[in-house]
């Protein structure tokens, strides 16, 4: 027969028993939800895993590159030169075959050296809305006859950059709220050496002559006041000389705050901090300042104090970076829903 040696309640535990029971009650505890265990403890020296780092965009900085290559093969691309006439039809074709609506306004332009043929180029990528964000940059190069000027970072970085920005917001077939014009500028450079160096006769305004630049962002302007559509712009982004090998983007002390503000902290949140610095960048006049005249807010990002190539036939294609072209790309496609919602707040 068995004996029965199951204890009662009153009668003590044997030290056996007391030790089983002391081992279930912690085992018990040890697999509690919220309890340390051997598969949620960090190994000993081991560190956590870093943060995974921001995500970045599409934009491909060698495809933007090999545009700017292809650009300097045409050579020096003043306003109204036939090798200009050749980066027209390139820059078009390739924004035909992302899928986009691309238009060119023909005007001739009076210079101190004559009568220019100058184009504008705009592809346009619709939105929910009529109302516009421009991003744009100049396709001419300045006009030399001292020495041969192909302009690779002024303006064939800029261009490469736009028409690779081009590429992937018009791959991305998610709906965007606005709807966005991809401009490329003729005619930013002066005829003269200096931008202030020569006038030209303004009909409307005698004392007052035009200026020797900004041909084409100007007529834009004009034309947009024409057509009574300068209120669908909301904003505008412009790229020059942003491909410079040594990248380092101050503060142009022309451009609207706001818009400055979201694409340098956008460019630091994407580790690009070294690049986008909060130092001055004094730029004077270039292609947004018709727009700022205008009212338009409007956003200059140019590497031009610290480029020592600038308007020199230094300016070659070995300044240029894949890595700063992305640099730029990715900061300015990134900024685009913080710009849209700062702009829907607007309203």
């Amino acid at each position: 027969m068995t004996i029965d040696r199951t204890p009662s309640l009153n009668e003590p535990l044997s030290n056996s028993s007391r030790f089983l029971a002391l081992t279930f009650v912690l085992t018990f505890l040890f697999l509690l939800p919220g309890c340390p265990s051997s598969t949620n403890k960090p190994v000993d020296g081991a560190t956590s895993p870093a943060p995974a780092a921001p995500a970045k965009s599409d934009f491909n900085g060698d495809h933007a590159f090999e545009h700017v290559r292809k650009q300097v093969e045409f050579g020096p691309r003043p306003a109204g030169s036939a090798e200009l006439e050749k980066t027209r039809i390139y820059i078009s074709d390739q924004l035909k075959s992302y899928g986009l609506k691309v238009t060119t306004d023909e005007f001739n332009a009076t210079t101190p050296i004559g009568e220019r043929k100058m184009a504008n180029i705009t592809a346009e990528l619709p939105g929910e809305s009529n109302e516009v964000v421009i991003i744009s940059s100049h396709y001419d190069t300045k006009y030399f006859k001292e020495f041969k000027f192909v302009g690779a970072n002024d303006g064939g970085a800029s261009t490469g950059a736009l028409i690779e920005i081009a590429r992937v917001m018009a791959a991305n077939k998610q709906k965007r709220q606005l709807t966005y014009w991809f401009v490329f500028f003729d005619g930013e450079e002066a005829f003269c050496l200096d931008w202030d160096e020569c006038h030209n006769p303004n009909p409307a305004d005698p004392k007052t002559p035009l200026p020797d630049n900004t041909y084409g962002s100007r007529r834009y302007v004009a034309q947009l006041i024409e057509k009574g559509e300068l209120k669908r712009v909301r904003a505008m982004i412009l790229l020059d000389m942003m491909g410079y090998k040594n990248l380092r983007l101050g503060r142009d002390d022309m451009s609207t705050v706001w818009l400055q503000d979201i694409v340098w902290q956008t460019g630091k949140q994407l580790g690009y901090g070294g690049q986008f610095v909060d130092g001055h960048e004094g730029v004077g006049d270039d292609d947004h300042s018709a727009f700022l005249r205008a009212g338009i807010d409007a956003l200059d990002i140019i590497q031009l104090a610290s480029y020592e190539p600038w308007h020199t036939k230094e300016d070659t294609l070995d300044k240029v970076s894949a890595k700063s072209l992305k640099i730029v790309g990715d900061a300015v496609i990134m900024s685009l829903p913080k710009i849209e919602e700062r702009l829907q707040n607007k309203r």
